[in-house]
């Protein structure tokens, strides 16, 4: 079972529909995340131990050896798919996942930490580059991408420590996840296309999107795609959220080096290192916002996919989603409206929680005394610095916090979405999925 307070959240609806609702919900968030299994999106590249990219087929047989790698949320099932379906001489992959592990002798699991690298990130790192550089020219390397490996594939040009201060800096200013990654590429020596410099063989890349418009430069900070961004974008963004006077020195001299030239800049489109690298999307949110939509029309409902590409301000953009699904829905039954993307979060309080948290909290007050069910699922099951997955709300949201004396304003102001939810008990709670394609959202209405 998905969610393991499925039956809690359930019984919190205040009248049989809402309960009813609510289990619907709970189904459709199900299906949706089956549809972007890791495990079984690879499994389906793998035909006649054929490996299909996109319409073209390599043949492992043509190879002396097979060697996988993997960094991210979901490179467990992605490593697992691939050993059950060719033969494979040695790997390794990077998960954030203490309780999952490649089964078998031929890859050796690590545990990094996610959002903020550690030690063992760049241990697991160390161990990556070992076997590609193992790699010789009649073999055939298999690079696994996910969600979460920006943070898990961690070779530093800086201290681990500046880097830890900075990541945490650029995760409370409110930069988009392109931002971060733009400076993640040029702190490191693997990142934005670099990883592909140490691979002289045939690359097949899968890679699972978790960032809005699937950009392969972006996710996981691109190490096996071309990087079109710079030293000067990166300083740039440092710029625009007032971080630059507060960075170690290490950091400032690292950027300051690249913008004068006296660091050479990540790999650019039609450098010669990708000339035998194939990249490959196999899963992203708009495979399981399609997905929902097919469930909720199973389950009975007329529905509207409004987006895949939801971004801003989570507490703003779920005040917005409400207030779409009242004017759509007036005089046409029960809709179901599902959106996906990845909001954010500019911290100013010192509360626990996410962007799914926050984002049905920033709504709860729009939808008293209304039939409007919301729900937000961080597809990873972890949302933010929480051990939730998201939250849901409703009409009566908003009565049961003021029987408790919880204010949704004030704990909005805290950024303390975590606890305002767990107080009412309508956090979703699943652990780590093993896999992450960003965010969805489900307004019933």
């Amino acid at each position: 079972m998905l969610f393991k307070n499925r039956e809690k959240i359930i019984e919190n609806g205040q009248t049989p529909e809402l309960k009813k609702i609510r289990g619907d919900i709970l189904d459709i968030l199900t299906f949706a995340l089956d549809s972007v299994n890791p495990y079984e999106v690879v499994k389906s590249r793998f035909y006649e131990k054929k490996i299909n990219i996109g319409g073209k087929t390599v043949d492992p047989s043509d190879f002396e050896n097979i060697y996988v790698v993997g960094f991210g949320k979901a490179s467990v099932g992605m490593a697992q798919a691939v050993c059950d379906s060719i033969d494979v001489k040695k790997g390794v992959i990077i998960t954030n996942d203490p309780n999952d592990k490649v089964r078998g002798e031929c890859v050796d699991t690590f545990v990094g930490s996610h959002p903020i690298p550690d030690q063992n990130s760049i241990g697991g790192t160390d161990k990556i580059l070992d076997i590609i550089k193992m790699c010789g020219n009649e073999d055939l390397l298999i690079v696994l991408t996910s969600g979460g490996g920006s943070a898990l594939l961690c070779k530093p040009r800086v201290s681990l420590k500046d880097l830890q201060q900075i990541t945490d800096l650029l995760l409370r200013s409110g930069a988009s996840i392109n931002e971060i990654n733009t400076i993640r590429k040029h702190l490191s020596f693997v990142k934005g296309g670099q990883l592909a410099k140490f691979a002289k063989c045939r690359t097949v890349s899968f890679i699972i999107s978790d960032i809005v418009g699937d950009p392969m430069e972006f996710i996981a900070s691109g190490p096996t795609y071309p990087d079109s961004t710079t030293y000067d974008d990166a300083k740039m963004i440092f710029k625009k959220y007032d971080l630059w006077q507060k960075l170690p020195s290490g950091v400032t001299n690292i950027i300051d080096d690249g913008v004068q030239g006296i660091l050479a800049e990540t790999p650019k489109k039609g450098d010669h290192v990708f000339d035998n690298l194939s990249n490959l999307i196999v899963a992203n949110n708009e495979i399981a916002c399609k997905a929902a939509e097919d469930k909720a029309r199973k389950l009975g409902y007329k529905t509207k996919l409004l987006t895949t590409s939801l971004t801003g301000e989570a507490r703003e953009i779920g005040v917005y989603l409400v207030d779409k699904a009242k004017n759509y829905s007036k005089g046409s039954g029960k809709y179901v409206f599902i959106s996906g993307g990845e909001t954010t979060v500019t911290i100013k309080g010192s509360g626990k929680g996410g962007r799914n948290q926050e984002m049905v909290l920033g709504s709860v007050e729009c939808m008293a005394d209304t039939d409007i069910v919301f729900a937000s699922f961080a597809t990873d099951g972890i949302d933010g610095k929480s051990d939730a997955a998201g939250a849901v709300a409703d009409g009566f949201s908003l009565i049961e916090a003021r029987k408790k004396d919880l204010d949704p304003a004030g704990f909005l102001k805290e950024n303390n979405s975590y606890n305002f939810f767990k107080r009412l008990d309508d956090l979703f709670m699943t652990g780590p999925t093993g896999t992450n394609v960003m965010d969805i959202q489900i307004i019933v209405a």
